[in-house]
């Protein structure tokens, strides 16, 4: 007789990565960081590279700590995990199980459902409103006496809209106390706008934890670094649900060095958010009806449009982007090729 398989493993859907490009084309499918990385982080993972015989620091108390200091919140009220995946799978796997139902908006980031079947627990997709933003008022009538965990995701991903404060706060003061709320904030270093406070949300509300990044806006996405914060209590019982020294010494030495490099980050951050501007110039002025992106990516809804053919459009002027039944996402990429979306817009735009 075979290994009997967890039913909920063995239906797990695949993670679906972006596509690679062919040498010719430009890869806009992952929302990668264009920059290479700092020559701070390099040098930093360079000398960090002598130790690697010895395991990392458990609890990454330093990174904590600089954290700390940057947004003035205690290191009781951070962890460290292995990119913010992990720390969505971790709050989850924490709080949910079997029986146990998680809401979130659809489509939003494609691993919810995963991790949320991972956990064996139920997933509750509210759609999206026409205008591709979350719809808190049906993700409020979505919950229910089985609800655990409602997740909101600002920036958006895909469709790249955000959550107003006022929303936000009118939309956790409708949340049951006992129901965990998640603020996935991957983007949020984009965002050139007013928009939710997370910072201030965790430490407003008990049932609130936020979590971040270092794979987007600091580059590191290939060395797995996120952050989340929140109630101590809750952050300690997802700390648990994974082995110990998850997060490595090199990377965690590397977000140090990212950390203290902000101006060259940031300064890196607006010129993304500029091409993000211009390609939405660019394609609004032709018909094309997109949301006001705010993430390093720009979404074009299926509305009016098949995403197929845009994809088709777009790998024809080698660009390479992600395709979803519900629109294409194209992330902000090299800035040579932000010409090449543009020369694409008047096609895109003739399809609808």
């Amino acid at each position: 007789m075979a290994v009997r398989i967890r039913e909920s493993i063995d239906r797990l859907p695949a993670y679906r990565p972006g596509k690679p490009a062919p040498a010719d084309a430009f890869k806009l499918s992952s929302n990668e960081n264009p920059f290479p990385p700092l020559q701070a982080v390099i040098d930093e993972i360079t000398a960090a590279a002598a130790s690697m015989n010895l395991y990392p620091i458990p609890d990454a108390r330093p990174l904590r700590e600089a954290l700390s200091r940057l947004y003035q919140v205690d290191h009781e009220r951070i962890v460290i995990t292995h990119g913010s995946v992990m720390g969505l799978q971790q709050l989850i796997s924490a709080v949910a199980g079997p029986g146990d139902e998680v809401v979130y908006a659809w489509r939003s980031f494609e691993a919810y459902p995963l991790l949320t079947q991972l956990a064996g627990a139920t997933s509750v997709q509210v759609p999206l409103l026409p205008d591709s933003a979350h719809d808190l008022d049906a993700m409020i009538d979505a919950i229910t006496e089985n609800t655990k965990v409602v997740i909101v995701c600002s920036p958006n991903n895909p469709t790249s809209n955000i959550i107003t404060q006022q929303q936000f706060d009118d939309f956790v003061a409708r949340v049951p106390d006992h129901v965990l709320v998640l603020l996935d904030e991957a983007y949020i270093e984009f965002v050139q706008e007013p928009t939710v406070d997370g910072i201030a949300a965790q430490a407003e509300h008990q049932n609130v934890v936020v979590l971040r990044t270092f794979s987007k806006a600091y580059g590191l996405a290939g060395l797995r670094v996120g952050y989340s914060m929140g109630d101590p209590r809750i952050l300690n019982a997802a700390f648990n649900t994974v082995a110990p020294f998850a997060v490595d010494n090199i990377a965690q030495r590397a977000a140090l060095a990212a950390l203290e490099s902000a101006g060259e980050v940031f300064a890196r951050v607006e010129s993304i958010a500029d091409q993000a501007a211009d390609i939405f110039e660019e394609l609004t002025s032709r018909g094309v009806q997109l949301p006001k992106p705010h993430g390093n990516f720009i979404w074009i809804a299926a509305s009016g449009v098949d995403p197929e053919r845009v994809q088709e459009v777009l790998a024809r002027h080698g660009i390479v982007a992600r395709a979803f039944p519900e629109g294409v996402r194209i992330s902000i990429g090299d800035p040579k090729s932000k010409h090449r979306v543009i020369d694409a817009a008047e096609e895109i735009s003739r399809l609808s």
